[in-house]
């Protein structure tokens, strides 16, 4: 296994194939880097390098009791593009990695990013506060994680089937992607998990978006689920260089159901 060992001592899981130009790749929230299968594949039979890595707390890296926050994410991948001396890169997150990619590229990215992907992800900010009345409720994420810390396997047994959009008329489950789905969060350590919601949902990312000066492709399922399609709109608003492209019918777990129609778009977008 390729691994490096972060100052603190945990041990960050990486996948890193091909030549080229880079794309990394950041996983959603409880999964892994296994999440991208068919983008690592797909940019590598185009002639690309592809990285991606395990968050800590996730899949095979190490699982730390500290530092499950996302300005602690985010230095665990400016170490590990420090030690690959990745420049030109491309750096693509979805949903809780999407909050990764960017505040990555605000805080670490000079001289090294080209450009940057947020798909069905999180920023501007998810939690309803007063500067973001439209926010979901704190009520929810509570919900998460009560689910999360005490009923992990059976919740994360159901939670692909909105995030998948498979509730809806006339969509079916598909069996080996929840099955994967479910293996990739059970991998990963439960307190990560549990504390990584308050990561995602109330970590402010909008001077993040502000400072932000390289392209931004901001993709999102205007049927997503999970994060409301609404926090596209205001992303792409406060990047100074951002493109939003939205699918309607599409959801949350997009990357993967979609992969075709997202592969596509994200190429066109890096080539341009």
């Amino acid at each position: 296994m390729s691994t490096i060992k972060v100052k603190d001592g945990t041990e960050i899981y990486y996948k890193d194939w091909g030549t080229g130009q880079p794309i990394v790749f950041h996983h959603g929230w409880p999964l892994s880097g296994d999440d991208w299968d068919n983008q690592m594949m797909f940019f590598l039979q185009q002639g690309y390098r592809v990285i991606a890595h395990d968050r800590r707390g996730h899949g095979r890296s190490g699982q730390s009791a500290n530092g499950n926050d996302m300005d602690t994410y985010v230095a665990d991948v400016a170490e590990l593009t420090a030690a690959l001396d990745l420049k030109d890169a491309i750096h693509v997150g979805h949903s809780t990695g999407g909050g990764e990619v960017i505040r990555y590229v605000a805080k670490h990215g000079k001289g090294r990013v080209a450009k940057a992907v947020l798909i069905s992800a999180v920023p501007p900010i998810m939690v309803q506060n007063e500067s973001n009345p439209e926010g979901v409720p704190l009520s929810i994420f509570d919900e998460i994680r009560q689910g999360t810390g005490f009923t992990r396997a059976q919740y994360f047994y159901d939670f692909p089937v909105a995030f998948y959009g498979w509730n809806r008329e006339g969509k079916t489950v598909q069996e080996g992607i929840k099955h994967n789905w479910w293996r990739q969060g059970m991998m990963g350590s439960v307190l990560a998990h549990y504390q990584g919601i308050k990561a995602f949902s109330e970590t402010d990312f909008r001077e993040d978006l502000k400072s932000v000066e390289i392209p931004v492709l901001v993709l999102h399922g205007e049927d997503d689920q999970i994060v409301p399609f609404n926090q596209a709109p205001k992303s792409a608003a406060l990047l100074k260089n951002g493109t939003l492209i939205s699918y309607p019918g599409f959801p949350h777990g997009m990357p993967t159901t979609e992969a075709e129609t997202i592969n596509k778009d994200i190429l066109a977008f890096i080539k341009s």
